[in-house]
Parts: structure tokens; sequence; C-alpha cells
């Protein structure tokens, strides 16, 4: 789930709690950098801060629905009269949290936007004899819970939502890699290989076929469709 983050003052533990809840975290601290950013990239979801170094969040967000954006956006800041709530929201703001923000509500906020922009009525994910939670980010097989490492539980996330289809390769390494990650040229087939692992010893009855030179697509096995 791709986040851009337009703030200055926000701890390294809530930009590491993003990132252990499943979310790619671009960083900006700008107005400038923020547009940049946006314009460069598919984003899920915004994090704003009101005051920033070269002008008004609100006004940046303002523009951004002028012009047609509809990506779901959370106000974080220090001011928490009522006229600034109203304002925050009449600008096209999702949902305001005071600072300092919890990162467990934080996280179940943006999980909910993420729920309800999406259109999801029933969030459980079923292919073959795997379930998946993506806003509990929990996985079963044939009703044994799996544990799967982060990354390649973003992975699997982004197979299953294109179940049947190929997904790029360009598109996985776009959703799951930040700006600020520092990415090896192998690091996609290395989390694609753990998560083969993974699905394989837990008896999983689904696949990763490699498209070569085009990317990846999650199927049923043989057994499955038998």
């Amino acid at each position: 789930m791709r986040t851009l983050l337009v703030d200055t003052d926000l701890t390294r533990a809530v930009r590491g709690a993003l990132g252990d809840g499943g979310f790619a975290v671009d960083v900006v601290g700008t107005l400038e950098q923020a547009s940049s950013a946006f314009f460069s990239a598919s984003y899920e979801i915004l994090l704003l801060e009101l005051v920033l170094p070269d002008g008004d969040g609100l006004d940046w967000l303002r523009q951004l629905r002028s012009d047609g954006y509809s990506v779901p956006a959370v106000i974080m800041s220090r001011l928490d009269d009522l006229e600034k709530r109203i304002s925050v929201f009449n600008s096209g703001a999702d949902d305001f949290l005071r600072k300092p923000v919890s990162t467990d509500e934080l996280i179940a906020r943006m999980r909910a936007l993420l729920r309800r922009s999406t259109q999801i009525t029933c969030p459980i994910i079923e292919f073959g004899n795997l379930h998946f939670d993506p806003i509990g980010r929990q996985v079963s097989v044939d009703g044994h819970p799996l544990m799967i490492a982060r990354r390649e539980l973003c992975i699997l996330e982004h197979l299953l939502n294109r179940a049947g289809r190929i997904v790029p390769r360009a598109r996985l390494e776009d959703q799951l890699y930040s700006f600020n990650d520092e990415v090896s040229g192998n690091a996609l087939e290395a989390g694609i290989y753990r998560l083969r692992g993974y699905l394989s010893r837990s008896g999983a009855t689904l696949r990763i076929r490699t498209v070569r030179g085009i990317g990846y697509v999650l199927e049923l096995t043989d057994a499955s469709s038998a």
C-alpha cells in the first residue's frame, strides 16, 4: 500500500510502524517535494501535516481535489480547535488526527479509509485453500494460520488482488518499495522465492508462475482444480 507522508517531525518509530503494517512509505517535508512525488508514483493514501515550510497543507489538498484526485487523505496536526477541524474536512480530507499520533490508531484509520475507498464489502480474499484478511494482515491455509514476513505478505496481497492475471514486475516494485528504500537488483526475485517456500510448505493449492520478461501470475495448482 503505497503511502505519501508529507511531514517534518514524525518520529522514525512512526515510519517504522507504518512499514511493519504493510505500507510502503515515501517521506517528504515540503509541498514542492509532495507535488513532485505525487505525480511520479501511484499512491493509495496521503498523510499530510497542515503547517509545512513552504505553505499550508490544506491549500495543497484543496488543489488536488479541485483537479479531480480522490486519493484518501489523513490530516495530522497539533492544531485542534473546532474551526480548524471543520476547515480540514471542508477542504476534502477524509480523516483528522491530533499529534502526537498513536501509531495503532493511525494504521487502523488508514485501513478503514482504504477499505471504504475500494468499497470492499467482504474483506476476506479467498483463492484455492488460502484465505487472506487484508485489514488484519492474516493468512490461513485450510483454516491453519500461516505466518509470512512483511515483504512477502505484501507481494502475496498484490498477486491475490490480480489472481489469475499477470502482475508486471514494475507494478510490484512500485507498490512494494518507497523512494527511500535501497533495493537490490534481485530483491523482488528473492521475495518471490521466499513466498513460494511459504506456500509450498503450508500445502496451499496455488503457485506463482514467472512470465519471463513481464512479471508474475498467481494461479491454482492442477490438484486444486481437479
